[in-house]
């Protein structure tokens, strides 16, 4: 068995999605195939979420703009003949705007699955549909019956053997050789929708492959591989042919974004290696993530983190910073849901450098502000180096003020105005 995953990118239109009909008839072993949702898809439902929540009239209008997006690519696909899945896509968009229509739980993260969970669920009922109706047969397995989690909605988290059978159930028939199912998102044993984090549809396709013994996983990029540095913000950057496991562990923790951070340890677990490969050009190799002998990776690999906070937190009776204020101050990030990218602490301060949260992290400092003094800086970069050298240094903090620095044998950490 080996698993296909295509982002959003890589299916945000017709053509994309008939060039992975090309990719996937092409592959002689049996095949999963994972697919995120179209394009942007989740970003829009995201906002239409949100304006049912602020009660926006303009929820509507969004709607529609993403109906008209998912039937523009069916009459592409489909030359304007009325398949099945037009009736089946229409079905959702209607569940959709009643939803919108409706009250609320008063429950975000729950509300939030339910209905961004949709994005998935389109996409890959159209991708099966069109794959079958060019003679690439195959069989649409809904992620809710398989992936089974807690209901920590937005960050779910697997239950494995029971995931495990119910995988083992769903993609052993012997008269199909190829599945589709959605990325990003699962179900409680109670038949809710959960997703696991934003990107999740990497640690979809890592999760199938550790509970089906996959030979290989494949994850189809619009980049050729793993490059040292994001080719949007640098010049100069070079392909990786190959990472360790720990490299790539290490990479997708720092903020790299070819690769989502959970993806890499059930990959590992059980030796499966992983391709990163261009949808555009599938015969380039790509990159290959397993386990390695030797140096392994050894040039330096940049990565940056736009838009940080970096926030200071001092006792205001001048106690020390210790277990119990440290408890305090990491509870109060993780009931907020606050991620933190870095720390450094002192005798009696901490620092820590997070993603710039909106309105939560402002809410999260007046609650410490009753013990703590509390200082901040915004717009900030988070750069990271890794297997950095002089020329890389010098490289990423030419003419930047360096707030904060954290430096060990093979990374360096800068917090940058």
């Amino acid at each position: 068995m080996v698993i296909y995953k295509f982002g959003g990118a890589s299916v945000r239109s017709a053509g994309s999605i008939e060039n992975a009909a090309r990719i996937v008839s092409s592959c002689n072993e049996d095949l999963i195939v994972v697919v995120s949702a179209f394009g942007k898809t989740t970003n829009a439902l995201e906002d239409i979420l949100d304006g049912w929540f602020r009660q926006d009239d303009k929820r509507f209008r969004m709607l529609d703009d993403c109906r008209a997006y998912h039937t523009d690519i069916l009459n592409e696909l489909f030359g304007g003949s009325k398949v099945p899945v037009y009736n089946e896509v229409l079905s959702i968009f209607e569940e959709l705007l009643n939803k919108i229509r409706s009250t609320h739980s008063g429950n975000f993260d729950y509300e939030y699955d339910q209905f961004v969970s949709a994005g998935e669920k389109l996409s890959t009922k159209i991708v099966s549909s069109y794959f079958n109706s060019i003679n690439v047969a195959n069989r649409w397995v809904d992620s809710a019956s398989w992936l089974i989690t807690n209901e920590t909605y937005r960050e779910a988290s697997v239950k494995w053997e029971q995931s495990g059978d119910e995988a083992r159930k769903r993609f052993a028939d012997d008269s199909c050789r190829i599945f589709v199912t959605q990325g990003f998102t699962g179900g409680t044993k109670n038949g809710h929708a959960t997703t696991l984090g934003r990107e999740g549809s990497d640690y979809t396709a890592a999760i199938l492959a550790n509970l089906l013994e996959a030979s290989k996983v494949i994850v189809w990029k619009d980049v050729p591989g793993i490059l040292t540095a994001d080719p949007k913000l640098f010049s100069g950057y070079e392909m990786l042919p190959e990472l360790s496991y720990k490299d790539a562990i290490e990479l997708s923790f720092f903020g790299a974004k070819v690769i989502h951070p959970k993806t890499v340890k059930p990959l590992q677990n059980k030796n499966i290696p992983l391709y990163v490969k261009s949808f555009e050009n599938p015969d380039v190799p790509g990159t290959v993530i397993h386990e390695t002998k030797g140096p392994g990776l050894i040039k330096p690999v940049y990565i940056i983190k736009k838009d940080q906070l970096l926030v200071s937190l001092m006792p205001k009776d001048h106690s020390f910073v210790v277990e119990g204020a440290l408890s305090e101050i990491f509870a109060s990030f993780f009931r907020n849901r606050i991620k933190v990218n870095l720390i450094q602490n002192s005798a009696v301060n901490i620092s820590l450098c997070i993603d710039n949260p909106g309105s939560l992290v402002f809410e999260l400092m007046e609650q410490l502000k009753p013990d703590f003094r509390v200082l901040y800086n915004d717009r900030l970069d988070l750069v990271t180096v890794r297997y950095y050298n002089d020329e890389a240094v010098e490289r990423m903090t030419r003419g930047r003020s360096i707030l904060l620095e954290q430096r060990t044998r093979n990374t360096i950490r800068f917090v940058l105005k």
